[in-house]
């Protein structure tokens, strides 16, 4: 192969035109699967000496040039050509140039089986990643809900964005360590059906060659071998999977981000964040902005849109490889570099910020916000639960419309009286939610310490 030749020349009595070639290149960002795309070259030609397709003299020469174009590639030095269409092609170019019997490298394999394989082996490098990332910032949450456990601060629950019921703040932040640990599963799970090595499967129908693809795939780590070539070269649903995994973690962390903004908020003022984690105005000097609260909300909707627009990618791709599946590293790549992003600054701010108890409680201690428990102290008493209800609302009702305040005319009940009056007192709403996995405090106490223990058998 020569610096002026495509790997498909033989067929073609001229170049490509320069539209196609732009087109076709994607040099630019698979360059980035270097390190994966060189360690399938050293398992195959591995393979290649035990089936006896090259000998022990040209596989060394094979592994000595392969170490050079890694790190030519690493250090920045190395010179792509003008015709390496991608990091398949220009590894090879380079390392034939190195060493004459790297011309045998391709033997028994295609760009098909190629990239299929330098993905799955990104795929399940990335995933680690991810995951370990994920941990992080879920123990920085973690600590957090057992700081706001430990001095019992307690906020307004929400629904439809009105005051709801008072919750724990532990207990708010732990929902989220919830949701990404789901994350993390979903996550692990992609891996698993990422685990299967492709090399072998050739273009699509394997090859006439005495090879081994168990061979590469043990040597490459892999869990698990391809069963059908032409699968093997045109799935991506693996792909598909992680980016469902990382738009889901997008969500999440969106759904963080919102609330942390509104808690930034002049009008809530439930948290005061750091300055190394916030902006300012270019025009306002007062202001101190969450950006990346407002970011990680942000980048849901780029997560979204990597999975859709690969989804529509795939539709209706016959067997087996088409080069429509070159649309499957970009969005890969972007979601994962998002993904890390937002897991480590949002990790930084959370671990930084500031809660502001006090305002927490005031809002809390509306005594509004213990309506529900005023119906559920007149069950206890024998009252059915929508009569209960219908009661402690026409007392809400009242209260906004006469002379009385909504205590008062608790005390003035006749089904309710001092001791409903009790419940409206300022902290003991909150105290009294005692069911599994509720917000009151020993609730909160055994979920944080089933937490616990599940982050410590995981990390």
């Amino acid at each position: 192969m020569t610096n002026g030749n495509t790997l498909w020349h033989g067929r073609f009595a001229g170049g490509p035109a320069e539209a196609l070639q732009k087109l076709n290149d994607s040099l630019p960002f698979d360059q980035r699967m270097f390190r994966e795309d060189i360690a399938g070259s050293r398992s195959h030609v591995r393979m290649l000496e035990s089936v006896g397709l090259i000998n022990k003299e040209e596989l060394d020469a094979i592994m000595a040039a392969l170490l050079q174009v890694e790190n030519e590639i690493a250090e920045g030095t190395i010179r792509w050509a003008a015709n390496d269409e991608d990091i398949h092609t220009a590894v090879e170019r380079r390392a034939t140039e190195l060493a004459p019997a790297a011309a045998k490298m391709h033997t028994g394999r295609s760009r098909n089986d190629q990239v299929a394989n330098d993905v799955r082996l990104f795929v399940k490098s990335e995933v680690d990643d991810l995951v370990s990332l994920a941990f992080e910032l879920i123990a920085v949450i973690r600590t957090r809900a057992e700081e706001a456990h430990a001095e019992g601060i307690y906020l307004p629950g929400y629904t439809h964005m009105q005051q709801a019921q008072p919750v724990s703040l532990a207990h708010h932040l732990a929902a989220y360590c919830w949701m990404l640990l789901r994350y993390v599963d979903r996550l692990k799970d992609a891996k698993r059906r990422t685990d299967v090595s492709v090399l072998g499967a050739g273009a699509l129908a394997g090859s006439s060659l005495p090879l081994n693809p168990a061979f590469t795939a043990a040597d490459l780590g892999f869990d698990q071998l391809f069963e059908n070539s032409l699968d093997a070269v045109s799935d991506r649903d693996f792909v598909a999977d992680v980016l469902y995994a990382l738009t889901t973690l997008g969500i999440h962390l969106s759904k963080l981000g919102e609330e942390l903004v509104i808690w930034a908020s002049s009008e809530f003022a439930f948290i005061t964040l750091d300055d190394a984690f916030s902006t300012g105005s270019s025009m306002m000097p007062q202001k101190k902005n969450p950006d990346i609260a407002e970011l990680a909300r942000g980048k849901a909707g780029r997560l979204i849109g990597n999975l859709t627009g690969f989804l529509a990618t795939q539709k209706g791709l016959p067997l087996a490889y088409n080069k429509d599946l070159q649309e499957d590293k970009e969005p890969l790549f972007d979601s994962c570099d998002t993904a890390r992003l937002t897991l480590l600054a949002l990790r930084g701010m959370i671990q930084t910020l500031d809660f502001n108890a006090e305002a927490m409680k005031l809002a809390a201690d509306s005594p509004y916000a213990a309506a529900t428990d005023l119906a559920e102290y007149l069950v206890e008493q024998g009252l059915p639960f929508r009569d209960a209800h219908a009661l402690v609302g026409g007392l809400v009702r009242d209260s906004l419309v006469g002379a009385k305040s909504f205590a008062e005319l608790v005390r003035d009940h006749p089904s309710l009286g001092h001791e409903a009056q009790k419940l409206l007192e300022p902290g003991a709403s909150y105290q009294r939610r005692k069911t599994h996995g509720s917000g009151g405090p020993e609730a909160v106490r055994m979920q944080l310490d089933r937490l616990n223990s599940l982050l410590e058998s995981a990390l």
